[in-house]
């Protein structure tokens, strides 16, 4: 029995097939796969680069890159690493195959169904998973896939299903939600507990102002709001240094840009020493936070 059931290649800007396999399949179940899978392909760039969207008895798996996304539909109980292996296999033949530019300027669809030869051929070794084993190695592909799973779309993520629209604003920009930081490093970690050290300092700060305040009538109450935003502050930077998310960098300079307006408010009750000490930790933390990118795509998965 079959388990790679259809594959097709499309522009991820506009959702222009380019290519697909052909095939005889009538089954219920894969038509409404299908059209599931034609919904998908017009809203690309709307999703992670990498997705699967059960789908009944199937699963519509799709990766982009370049500008061009490969999407195939299986059954549910296909390994996600083999439609992933077979969807990698598809993007590295076509864009050996086409250059850019033609796939940019193609106006008609189908205009690469020449393709679907080499279709043909992969979904074949594909439905014979023993006959890959010489051929193929799954290890690079089953270590991407634990650092990288594939996004899982749920009906409202498609936004069009079942004759329903949804005219919602993509929620995915850029690198999918599931992705992964670099190891962190010696000195983020030095950065992260200096950080935490000026967030206690800052809260403990906070908390004598308050004691202040409440036994002289003439205490400022911002130096309270500057010593626990402070606090927040630094406590934020050691998140976005641990944790991956939209928009990092910018909120870490943000970040930062807090840190040395509450010093500068503080510049009273603290000398120039300590202000450098938490400007500097700020800034040592921003950069640190800077260098930790998110993981690549493994170079080479032995295809």
């Amino acid at each position: 029995m079959s388990m790679v059931l259809f594959a097709s290649v499309v522009r991820v800007r506009d959702g222009l097939p380019l290519s697909a396999s052909t095939d005889f399949e009538q089954d219920k179940g894969l038509q409404d796969s299908k059209r599931h899978l034609k919904d998908v392909s017009k809203k690309l760039r709307q999703f992670p680069d990498r997705c699967t969207l059960k789908s009944g008895h199937y699963n519509v798996n799709f990766t982009s890159s370049l500008g061009v996304g490969y999407m195939m539909i299986c059954r549910e109980s296909y390994p996600n690493v083999l439609a992933f292996c077979f969807l990698d296999e598809l993007q590295r033949e076509f864009i050996v195959t086409y250059d850019t530019t033609r796939i940019s300027s193609a106006v008609r669809p189908y205009s690469f169904i020449e393709f679907d030869n080499f279709i043909q051929k992969i979904k074949q070794r594909y439905n014979s998973p023993r006959s890959l084993s010489t051929k193929i190695s799954l290890a690079d592909m089953q270590t991407e896939i634990k650092l990288r799973p594939p996004y899982q779309l749920s009906p409202e993520d498609l936004g069009s299903i079942n004759g329903f629209s949804h005219q919602a604003p993509s929620k995915y920009k850029g690198i999918a939600p599931h992705q992964m930081l670099e190891p962190v490093t010696l000195p983020g970690v030095v950065s992260c507990v200096l950080s935490l050290l000026c967030a206690g300092l800052n809260l403990l700060r906070g908390v004598h102002a308050i004691e202040s305040l409440l036994q002289n009538d003439d205490a400022d109450f911002n130096y309270v709001i500057a010593f626990f935003l402070g606090t927040a502050a630094c406590l934020y930077q050691c998140c976005l240094l641990a944790y991956f998310s939209v928009w990092r960098n910018i909120k870490s300079f943000l970040t930062f840009a807090l840190i040395c307006l509450c010093n500068m408010y503080l510049y009273e009750l603290r000398n120039v020493w300590q202000i450098l000490f938490h400007v500097m930790v700020g800034a040592f933390t921003t950069l640190q936070i800077r260098l930790r990118q998110p993981q690549g795509k493994a170079p080479d998965y032995n295809v």
